[in-house]
């Protein structure tokens, strides 16, 4: 069997915390080390990770940790039952919504936490 955990890289852990539990209800396992807090998510641990802006993430690369807006097709999705109560939770703890859309299937929610990673926010 194989699980999955996925890693946030962040440049405020504590805030970065607060987010995650309060807005879209992780649940902290554990802190580990200084640098890293592990929470969980049903099935799923999210490894938040801080690190600082202007960090290289790769030694052989020229890119650098930017803690703006950005885009990547790896995202992670919460399902959930109600959008609009957790985008509520969600922009209140200084995420960001950012549109979205709905129909017979459900409805959407394109968001982004405090630190431009972004996610969407499901009601299937």
């Amino acid at each position: 069997m194989i699980k999955v955990s996925v890693s946030i890289d962040v440049p405020d852990l504590k805030k970065a915390e607060t987010f995650y539990v309060e807005a879209l209800g992780c649940k902290k396992i554990r802190d580990q080390g200084d640098n890293m807090v592990v929470l969980s998510a049903e099935n799923t641990d999210i490894y938040l990770l801080q690190r600082e802006s202007g960090t290289k993430p790769l030694k052989s690369g020229a890119v650098v940790r930017d803690y703006e807006r950005h885009w990547t097709p790896v995202h992670l999705d919460f399902i959930c039952d109600n959008v609009d109560e957790l985008v509520s939770k969600i922009t209140k703890l200084g995420g960001h919504h950012e549109g979205g859309e709905s129909g017979d299937w459900g409805s959407i929610a394109y968001c982004a936490d405090p630190f431009g990673n972004g996610f969407c926010v499901i009601n299937e």
